[in-house]
């Protein structure tokens, strides 16, 4: 297995991280047990706090919520560098749930999570950036954000 340097493949590919979220509620935004490095759900957080927001199928197209999805995970190597100090004390993603704010008929959920998948495999590279995963519909998500997206890694 390679391993990548996860902090120069951010800087390589000039990448900005957003500010790291802080709970606005009572949950951890995320939880080191052993070796496993658990993400609650993170938003789209832009790089001035502000929130994207809107319905997918209704307020945005897909392309649209595909970029959303990638901000979604740009928030989160933000929360992992500010809790790990590095994207390099991450082995491989394990694990992505990504809920999609949409029309009830919408049906391209997974192409829209594809946002933050790609990252996540351009940061740690195939073997390693690419995780199992579910992609789901919902009805509304807080604050009308287009997609939520939770994760679990495995550090090195």
């Amino acid at each position: 297995m390679t391993t990548v340097n996860a902090d120069e493949k951010l800087k390589a590919l000039n990448l900005t991280l957003p500010p790291a979220p802080s709970p606005l509620g009572v949950y951890k935004p995320c939880l080191v047990d052993g070796k496993y490095l658990y993400l609650s759900g993170h938003g789209p957080v832009q790089n001035d706090k502000s929130l994207i927001i809107g319905r997918i199928g209704a307020d945005m197209d897909m392309e649209a919520g595909k970029l959303a999805a990638r901000q979604v995970g740009l928030t989160m190597l933000a929360t992992i560098q500010a809790e790990l100090g590095s994207l390099n004390k991450v082995k491989r993603v394990i694990k992505v749930l990504g809920m999609v704010n949409c029309t009830p008929d919408f049906k391209r959920h997974p192409y829209v999570v594809n946002g933050c998948s790609e990252l996540f495999a351009s940061i740690w590279g195939e073997e390693n950036g690419i995780g199992v995963r579910s992609a789901v519909g919902f009805g509304s998500l807080p604050d009308n954000i287009p997609v939520e997206i939770e994760a679990l890694f495995e550090l090195v």
